[in-house]
């Protein structure tokens, strides 16, 4: 229950991806991680432990073997979930009434979770200062917005079927009367400057559950955000609690913006793990030809969590390659590569699992269903190493509220634990020693 609780209270403390980005920098500073920045020349020891951050929103832990040179043993997850965002002009006002805040979606979301519950708002916001610009994290902590249904009344027909309209259905209530820069004196107060100095500002709703353990034995957690922040979690944990192991270069990676497809500065689609390997081989002194061996010998774990079987819908997924909460960590595949797992990197970490006895169960989408890609096969076109795409079963996938099992998460820090201090020699292609 203490691991659970730190996990509740990991996720309530990131209601965005800058929020649990910069919870993990925190954990790692106290571990003893030293920050490195992008701008700033790198100065990378054997033995040592860094991390660097980009844009506030993704993240990328290392630490270095005694020995210094080594391939790369990555975990990669990412921070960002789905969620409604502030568009620049935000103010709507309704028949001189309402306040309503004006928003779009980011991400494929299910809407219908978000009516009639308490939201309210979080994000960066950017400050004028003396001498320039400066961002700073704010979350208005208190119960604060509301996006209404319609009664009953007024749509008999919603529970036959409805589709909802982004632009006319989703849109928040702020408040009655004469509000005026109410957001901005909001988001002012909250991040610390007065209303004129806030120029800018990167704002999202999110809702106001905290965590909770449900079940007629306490077999399951619902939570905001559990995708894609337990893997984060899990990931982190796993990290942090490894036993150093000498042949690898031990590295936690956090994309942002997965949910729109990681085409950006922060995401796995852009050069910020490249970059950052190819920055720690230079500080140690490496070349081109290491740079290739490197890499050709990393592998890396893409987890990103995975949909159960649906105890109203079993139909939904394949009858023999289906998963289930509480039965162990999922190992996901696709033909057409939305994942990138193949039989040699699935043997792989199956291996490892296996000889630490951790649970492990294999998914695929039904062959008439279209299913979501994830980070390894877009890092991979920047990065070419072998990959597993892993993740953890759970229910109502793109809510605002999920559901998985109480035992994965313990699965799935054990299982990365596992894949960290597991000594990995690659011998030909399809060939690794351990």
């Amino acid at each position: 229950m203490d691991h659970l609780e730190r996990f509740f209270s990991f996720v309530e403390q990131s209601p965005t991806a800058f929020h649990a980005v910069a919870n993990l920098k925190e954990m790692l500073q106290k571990a003893s991680f030293r920050e490195l920045k992008e701008k700033d020349p790198w100065l990378v020891d054997a033995g040592g432990k860094y991390f660097v951050t980009r844009n506030d929103s993704a993240i990328i832990a290392f630490s270095v073997p005694r020995d210094g040179f080594a391939p790369f043993k990555i975990a990669a997850a990412h921070s960002d979930s789905p969620a409604f965002k502030l568009k620049p002009l935000f103010e709507d006002r309704v028949e001189q009434a309402y306040l309503r805040l004006n928003v779009e979606k980011y991400g494929g979301m299910l809407f219908a979770p978000w009516f009639d519950r308490p939201l309210s708002l979080a994000g960066r916001a950017v400050v004028e200062t003396d001498k320039g610009v400066e961002a700073r994290l704010f979350n208005i902590d208190r119960d604060l917005l509301v996006i209404p249904n319609v009664a009953i009344h007024m749509n008999r027909d919603i529970n036959d079927g409805f589709k909802y309209n982004a632009q006319t259905d989703m849109t928040p209530l702020l408040g009655e009367g004469d509000l005026k820069g109410k957001f901005r004196s909001l988001v002012a107060e909250a991040a610390g400057c007065k209303a004129e100095e806030l120029l800018g500002n990167d704002t999202f709703l999110y809702p106001r559950i905290k965590g909770t353990v449900i079940g007629a034995e306490g077999e399951y957690v619902m939570s905001p955000r559990l995708d894609d922040l337990e893997c984060a979690y899990c990931g982190l944990a796993a990290f942090l609690s490894a036993s150093p192991c000498e042949n690898g270069i031990d590295m936690l990676c956090v994309f942002d913006n997965e949910e729109v497809g990681s085409g950006t500065k922060q995401g796995a689609d852009s050069t910020l793990l490249y970059d950052v390997m190819q920055r720690i081989l230079t500080a140690l002194g490496k070349g081109a030809e290491d740079a290739f061996r490197a890499t050709a010998a990393s592998f890396m774990l893409s987890a990103d969590n995975a949909h159960a079987v649906h105890p109203n819908h079993p139909e939904k997924t394949d009858a023999e390659n289906c998963v289930f909460m509480n039965e162990g960590i999922v190992i996901k595949f696709n033909a057409n590569q939305r994942y990138t797992t193949d039989g040699v990197s699935a043997a792989f970490f199956h291996r490892i699992l296996k000889e630490h006895g951790i649970p492990c169960q294999h998914f695929a989408n039904r062959s008439d269903a279209a299913g979501g890609g994830t980070l390894g096969n877009i890092s991979g076109s920047h990065v070419s190493v072998n990959t597993v795409d892993i993740g953890l079963a759970q229910l109502a996938m793109h809510s605002c509220c999920e559901t998985a099992g109480v035992k994965d998460i313990a699965y799935m820090t054990d299982g990365m634990r596992a894949f960290y201090e597991t000594p990995v020699t690659p011998g030909r292609d399809g060939e690794f020693f351990m």
